[in-house]
């Protein structure tokens, strides 16, 4: 079984983990998590690239016979976040974490191509494997995909595949859905200006702080009578910065804060939505408000045949028990999209609770004490390597999609 295979190489993919959780980097430029990663796939016979406006590393893995060409996906950078799990490995670089799981992501991949390096004379194609920094809101994906990603392999990627550990799902479970599994994700940012004055008497000035704080709540009104239910819209306004003094009324308040969709319609819907409702409130005070929304990732959008073909996949290498539909999609953003955009493939979400927790107890994803359970990176290089197994047509379905 490819999974008793996957767990020859846990003891390195543990390894490899923790070192790069203890050195995390943050954007599109990693260096060190690079050489790393370089050092980890030395010897495997892999044709080995790195990006030239970042930290990237592509290797391609040449199978035995000509075929068709898939891409494995692992992202890099870690997140702005002081570390506060306790961890032996914990992270030594103040105000850097890797509270994603991207230190994970690497490890799997870094294992599957080992074990795809050793079946190399099966493989009827070519296996590409995507070591991309700039994950979190920096839009490595889209860098790596201008820089040629998806060509120049001996032939153009035709199926894409990564995985996502979460703790929030039992470990070594494996699930997705097909079509929409994550938003798109759109900066927003609104200035209200009014005019300042003494807060000893705002009927002389025009106070900007009420009509943003009105503007919040009209937002959140708004979403729940303008946007349909099945196709949700979240609008969420996570700073607002006003004023210098409790005895000032300040010339202008800004907020910023996200929004999530799951479909092009919705997120042109919504967008007007909010300059309209923005414009409305301000000048129903006398104030105005400007709104900028900057685009951001798009739609995760997983391709319906191939998440069938991942789903028998998973069930063969994990058990039908524990890979399963998900019920709904994820409001959470992915520039995994980028890929998904252009060439046919799914990601999926592998479960990955730390032991002694249930699911709903494990810190989440971005946490501070965000913690994964490391066994479960076997079935990720189990099912990394199986999906392109049998996407290369050397087992199962003969890599129907």
């Amino acid at each position: 079984m490819i999974l008793a295979e996957a767990r020859r190489f846990l003891p390195d993919a543990v390894a490899l983990r923790r070192s790069l959780h203890t050195w995390p980097e943050t954007g599109l430029h990693v260096p060190d998590t690079q050489r790393r990663v370089l050092e980890a796939l030395d010897g495997l016979g892999l044709d080995l690239r790195t990006g030239r406006r970042l930290s990237s590393v592509t290797a391609t893995l040449d199978g035995g016979r000509d075929g068709p060409v898939i891409l494995l996906r692992a992202d890099m950078d870690a997140l702005p976040v002081s570390e506060a799990t306790g961890l032996d490995f914990a992270s030594r670089v103040p105000g850097a974490m890797h509270a994603c799981g991207h230190d994970a992501h690497m490890a799997m991949l870094v294992g599957a191509a080992r074990l795809l390096a050793e079946r190399r004379d099966e493989l009827a194609g070519r296996v590409v494997f995507m070591f991309q920094p700039g994950e979190e809101g920096h839009h490595g994906a889209r860098h790596m995909i201008d820089e040629g990603l998806l060509t120049g392999h001996g032939g153009e990627v035709g199926a894409a595949f990564a995985l996502h550990v979460t703790p929030g799902l039992p470990s070594g479970s494996l699930w997705l859905r097909p079509g929409p599994q994550m938003a798109a994700s759109d900066k927003l940012r609104i200035v209200v200006r009014g005019r300042g004055g003494h807060a000893s008497s705002p009927h002389t000035a025009c106070d900007p702080v009420p009509v943003a704080c009105e503007l919040v709540l009209a937002l959140q009104t708004a979403v729940t009578r303008t946007v349909d239910v099945a196709d949700p819209a979240v609008v969420t306004v996570g700073s607002l910065t006003a004023g210098s003094g409790t005895g000032i009324i300040p010339e202008t308040v800004e907020l910023a804060g996200t929004i999530r969709t799951l479909s092009r319609d919705t997120r042109v819907q919504v967008h007007e939505m909010v300059s309209r409702v923005a414009a409305g409130v301000a000048a129903a005070h006398g104030a105005t408000a400007e709104v900028s929304i900057g685009t951001g990732y798009p739609v995760t959008r997983n391709d319906p045949a191939f998440t069938q073909f991942v789903l028998r996949t998973a069930a063969e290498v994990l058990g039908s028990g524990r890979v399963g539909v998900l019920p709904a999609p994820a409001m959470t953003a992915e520039d995994f999209s980028y890929v998904l955009d252009a060439v046919p493939g799914a990601l999926a979400f592998l479960g990955a609770c730390p032991p002694g927790l249930e699911p709903e107890q494990a810190p989440a994803l971005h946490s501070c004490r965000a913690d994964i359970d490391e066994d479960a990176l076997a079935a990720g290089i189990a099912c990394y390597a199986a999906v392109a197994l049998h996407r290369l047509g050397t087992e199962g379905d003969g890599g129907a999609a």
